[in-house]
C-alpha cells in the first residue's frame, strides 16, 4: 500500500521539546492528548470509501494490510490508521476504558473529516476498540470488520462450560494477576537477561499455526514485544494497561448486543482463522451463534494472522464495502455443543 500525504492537517512534530523523536501528523483530543495517524490508498478527497484500521497488541499504525494496491485504486480506497493510545507516537490515557477507545476513533474520523459515517476494521486485540464503537457511536459506523477478533474470557454470556478445558482462559487470568498486583515482578522477568522470557507469543508454535509461523519469518507481527522494547518502562506500562482494559471487565456484554446497523443501512462481519490458536474457532463460532446477525467467515488454514494474507484481505474489503460473500470463507459448519 502507499502512503499518502496528511491531507493538509496541521502535523505536529513533538510531544513537548524534550520529545523530537515524534515525526507523524497528530490531531489534538478533547482531553488534550495526541493521537498520530497515518493515511494509506488514495488521498482522502478521491476515495468511495473511507476506512479506519485499529491495530492490536503490541503493533502500531505501521501493521501491515496487505490488501491488493490494483483493488485499493480500483475501488478508491482510503485508509487511516492510527496509535491508539499510549502506542508508539500517541500519548497515553490513564483513563483508558472500552468506550474511550471509542471515543478517540470518533474525534480522529471528525477532525479528518471523513463524513457522518465510515467504516472501521479491528484486528485482534483491537476488536475490542470495535465492539465499543458497536456500542456506543452505531450511528457513526457504515459497516465494520472483526478480524481474528480477541474473545473476552470475562464476558459474562460467554458459558464456563466452553472455555473450561481452555489452557488461554488461566494464562489470561494469571496474568491479569501479575499486572495487577505484582506488575514490577512482571517487568522484571520480561526484561532480565539471564532467561529466555520475553517474546513469549511471537514464533511460538503454541499460539501459531504453521502459515502464521511464515508470516513470523517475514515481519515482525508484534513489533513492541521484543525486548528492546519492553525494556522501555513507558511500553511495559501501555501493553499493561492495554491488556488489563481489553481483556478485563467491560461496562457492556457484546454477546448482548441487537444489530446496531440494520441491513440496509450496514453490516458486522467477523473474520475467524480456522487454525488459530489465539482464540479457538470455538470461541468465534459461539460470538456468531449468539449474534447470528453478524456475517461470519472461516478462513479453513487460518491462523491468527490472516490480516498478512492478501488474498484474504482483499475478500475483508469486497465484503465489507460490496457486501460480496467469498464462497471459499463460508465453513461448512459451525455445530457446536455446549451444556
Amino acid at each position: 500500500m502507499g502512503n499518502i500525504s496528511g491531507g493538509g492537517h496541521e502535523r505536529l512534530t513533538s510531544k513537548s521539546v524534550d520529545d523530537p523523536e515524534i515525526t507523524s501528523p497528530r490531531i489534538r483530543l478533547s482531553d488534550g492528548r495526541y493521537l498520530a495517524y497515518r493515511e494509506t490508498g488514495v488521498p482522502k478527497e478521491e476515495a468511495n470509501f473511507k476506512i479506519i484500521i485499529v491495530h492490536g497488541f503490541g503493533s502500531s499504525k505501521e501493521m501491515s494490510f496487505m490488501a491488493p494496491q490494483a483493488l485499493i485504486d480500483e475501488l478508491k480506497i482510503y485508509m487511516l490508521l492510527y496509535d491508539r493510545a499510549g502506542y508508539v507516537e500517541s500519548d497515553p490515557n490513564p483513563k483508558r476504558s472500552p468506550k474511550s477507545e471509542a471515543m478517540d476513533i470518533e474525534q480522529l474520523a471528525d477532525q479528518l473529516q471523513l463524513g457522518p459515517k465510515f467504516y472501521v476494521i479491528g484486528v485482534s486485540m483491537g476488536s475490542y476498540c470495535v465492539w465499543s464503537c458497536l456500542q456506543y457511536i452505531p450511528h457513526r459506523l457504515q459497516a465494520v470488520s472483526l478480524v481474528a477478533a480477541v474473545v473476552n474470557y470475562r464476558w459474562p454470556s460467554l458459558p464456563d462450560s466452553l472455555t473450561k478445558d481452555d489452557f488461554r482462559k488461566g494464562l489470561v487470568k494469571f496474568g491479569l494477576w501479575l499486572l495487577k498486583h505484582v506488575p514490577s515482578l512482571l517487568y522484571w522477568w520480561m526484561t532480565q537477561k539471564l532467561f529466555s522470557s520475553a517474546n513469549v507469543m511471537e514464533k511460538n508454535p503454541v499460539f501459531f499455526n504453521d502459515r502464521d509461523m511464515e508470516v513470523l519469518k517475514r515481519t515482525p507481527g508484534f513489533e513492541l514485544l521484543s525486548e528492546n522494547k519492553l525494556e522501555q518502562k513507558s511500553v511495559f506500562d501501555n501493553l499493561r494497561q492495554d491488556f488489563m482494559v481489553g481483556l478485563g471487565n467491560w461496562e457492556f456484554d457484546p454477546l448482548k448486543l441487537n444489530n446496531p446497523l440494520p441491513e440496509d443501512e450496514g453490516s458486522v462481519h467477523l473474520w475467524a482463522g480456522f487454525e488459530d490458536r489465539v482464540v479457538p474457532v470455538e470461541l468465534q463460532r459461539f460470538v456468531m451463534e449468539k449474534l447470528p446477525w453478524i456475517k461470519y467467515h472461516e478462513i479453513p488454514h487460518g491462523g491468527h494472522l490472516i490480516v498478512y494474507d492478501s488474498e484474504v484481505c482483499e475478500s475483508i474489503l469486497r465484503a465489507l464495502l460490496l457486501n460480496e460473500e467469498p464462497e471459499a470463507y463460508i465453513p461448512a459448519t459451525t455445530e457446536l455443543i455446549v451444556s
